[in-house]
Order: structure tokens, then sequence, then C-alpha cells
């Protein structure tokens, strides 16, 4: 499930330009849930709207360092909702999602992670992966992306935990920014995307791309164009 700003996108395309000059916040972000169908669906939906009114319920003035322990205090809240509905409600037994973000917020960009959905980066031509997979493979050190999770919001994680990076400085006019899901990142892999975005290819493309790969995964994908 994708959210930009005020919108909730699951099965479906969304495009949208957005002038942040006369706005103090604005958001993309990419929940990819965990639990079985119908307990990921929950997972995620109920991830990105919590997220949507706390991040929009923010004072508008919080320092980088204030913003980033109301994003933790946010982690911990969540975290506890979840596993309060999957002990009230068994077919949510720990449910849980990961997430990725770019948020700006008082004229500052932050990324943000936890779990194995990934944020890339397009600078130059070049394609960089900003995000590190909280997965097991990142622990062994082995290549190959593994689906075994160390981190993620909810999942029964009693000790969940959220990078957060402030980049303004890396946000450039020409850049493309990227978050997937792992059902792209483990069907194509990144000099493939990379060719894919340097040829103008937006996010259905993409997604096409992996399934005719033999996808056995969802998809979700959110490209990001700075202008």
């Amino acid at each position: 499930m994708i959210l930009v700003n005020d919108k909730f996108i699951r099965n479906t395309n969304h495009w949208t330009m957005a002038d942040l000059d006369n706005v103090d916040r604005y958001m993309v972000a990419l929940a990819d849930g965990m639990g079985g169908h119908k307990g990921g669906e929950v997972a995620s939906s109920d991830v990105l709207h919590n997220l949507q009114f706390f991040f929009g319920d923010l004072p508008t003035t919080l320092s980088s360092g204030n913003f980033n322990e109301a994003i933790f205090k946010w982690l911990n809240s969540i975290n506890s909702m979840m596993d309060a509905k999957g002990k009230a409600d068994g077919q949510y037994y720990e449910m849980g999602t990961t997430l990725v973000t770019l948020a700006y917020y008082n004229k500052e960009y932050y990324w943000m992670n936890c779990g194995d959905s990934r944020i890339y980066r397009l600078h130059d031509g070049e394609l960089h992966q900003i995000s590190t997979d909280h997965s097991l493979n990142t622990m062994t050190g082995e290549k190959v992306h593994s689906s075994i999770l160390t981190n993620c919001v909810g999942g029964g994680c009693k000790t969940s935990y959220i990078d957060i990076n402030k980049c303004t400085e890396n946000v450039k006019s020409g850049d493309i920014w990227m978050l997937c899901s792992d059902g792209l990142s483990d069907m194509i892999d990144d000099e493939e995307i990379r060719q894919l975005l340097l040829n103008g290819a937006d996010a259905n493309k993409l997604c096409e791309a992996a399934i005719d790969a033999g996808g056995f995964d969802n998809v979700s994908v959110c490209i990001v164009k700075i202008v």
C-alpha cells in the first residue's frame, strides 16, 4: 500500500504533482504487509493511516532532533496498537509491515526505513540503494536477499527501530527517488532498474517488469521525480 500525502493507493495507479514551496509538510510512504493476506493488508493500511494522521498533527517548528524523537515515539505507539489488535483478534496475531518514507517537513527532507522495502536514488545516471535492508542477509553478509526480516512495524517485534536520515542536501533537481517493496527488488536487479528509470519507466512499467520476470510477490513502487 502507498500513501501520497492524503491519498491511499492499493491495486491502482496514481500520478500527481506537488509544489512544496507552499506547504509545511508532505509525505510519500510505502508499506508492504505481512501476516497472511488479510493480516498484511490490515497491517499496511493501519500503519499508513495512523502515520498520516500523526504526521499531519505534528507541530510546525520541530527541530530535526525533536522530529526524530517524535517518530520513535510514534513507532512505539503503533507497535503497541498492533499488538493489542492481534491479541484481541487471532486473525491479526503478529501481523506486521515494512515501511519506507520520503518526507518533507519544516523545509527539510527525511527518509525513513523499517524492514526490507527499499529507497533508491538515481542521481547523474547512477542508482544507489539509500536504505539498508533489515533482513537476515544484511546480518550474515550474503548478497542474496533473505525474506526473513530482523525488524518491522508490528509483527510481534518488541524492539522495533526505524532508520531516520535528514537528506535535504541530497534532494537535487533532476533526481529520481524510488520507494519499492521486495516484490520489485527480488525480481529485477539494480542495473535493470537503473536502465528502466533512465529510459523513462514509470512505476507501472517497473511493476510489469517484475511480473514479467516471474514475480511471485506483491509489487509496490512509488517514483518521486524532483523538478
